[in-house]
């Protein structure tokens, strides 16, 4: 058997009663929601009751998401599966960092809501949209954003899907570029255009909010969204980085089956992951952990 990844669910997939019958079902999550309610109280109860516009919140979907993240994992490892490697995706990285031991979880979730604050934050101020754009190259997405003046790839999803971000007057044109070569463009109900230059004040207030954090090593590699690769060097600066640069999400899924990985483990909100990875290579074994069903159902 090859080695095994935890990949950390994103935003976007948030919905009511996430995490739910994780909490109820396994000592290991309920031990991370309550870890969340003691600094952010009410966390577990958005989660298992807010509505879809409660948790649509960047202020709210980021701290849940975590928490839903990180008990997916901790009770997947409560069933005596641990990973080879990990990586999240956007926010799903903060949940690896704290899930790899670079942070403790409290440390880690409250870097998460600070985060969020700083995004939600600089969202506002900076008023941007963006757009999934499908049956193009990356390399063709690429060239029609180099078009308009603000406007750039920041998620590579899968060989068929790239996110872009752009300026409100921007992205109308740039999705009308996009039909124009053949292919499709959907406009994403976002808050803002996250993962790109507008987010460039986010980046400078959470390097200010982690010079007095400690980062410690990984217990396990932590593929990080900045670089496609395991983290290393400047965590600090990596981790800052991230939420103004492109996540490479083709790049950490083709270089983890490089370093042996044939089995991927979605942990926390949706299946996205799920897809994207299927996309990216269909031989790989891939399972979603987010309710009891899944858990009681995984067996590597």
């Amino acid at each position: 058997m090859g080695k095994i990844a935890f990949v950390f669910s994103g935003q976007g997939a948030q919905y009511t009663g996430m995490g739910k019958e994780l909490y109820e079902c396994s000592p290991a999550a309920k031990a991370v929601f309550d870890m969340a309610d003691s600094i952010r109280p009410g966390t577990s109860e958005q989660c298992f009751t807010a509505d879809a516009q409660t948790l649509a919140v960047t202020a709210n979907t980021q701290p849940c998401v975590f928490a839903c993240d990180l008990a997916a994992a901790c009770a997947v490892e409560e069933k005596g599966i641990k990973p080879d490697y990990i990586s999240g995706f956007s926010l799903g990285e903060i949940a690896a960092l704290g899930y790899s031991g670079m942070l403790s979880y409290e440390e880690a979730f409250k870097l998460v809501c600070k985060r969020a604050e700083l995004m939600d934050k600089a969202a506002k101020e900076n008023k941007g949209a963006m757009a999934a754009v499908m049956k193009l190259s990356p390399e063709k997405v690429e060239e029609i954003c180099a078009k308009f003046e603000k406007a750039w790839p920041v998620n590579y999803n899968s060989p068929a899907q790239i996110v872009v971000a752009a300026s409100e007057e921007d992205i109308d044109p740039l999705c009308d570029e996009v039909k124009a070569q053949k292919g499709r463009a959907k406009k994403l109900a976002v808050s803002g255009a996250f993962h790109s230059p507008f987010m460039h004040d986010a980046a400078v207030g959470l390097a200010e909010y982690m010079e007095n954090i400690e980062f410690a090593e990984p217990k396990v590699p932590v593929y990080a969204n900045v670089t496609a690769q395991p983290y290393e060097g400047e965590y600090k600066k990596l981790t800052a980085a991230q939420v103004e640069s492109p996540v490479k999400w083709i790049s950490i899924v083709e270089n983890m089956i490089a370093n042996g990985v044939d089995t991927f483990i979605e942990v926390g909100v949706g299946k996205t992951l799920s897809g994207l990875i299927g996309k990216i290579n269909p031989d790989v074994k891939v399972y979603k952990v987010e309710n009891k069903a899944d858990l009681d159902n995984l067996a590597i």
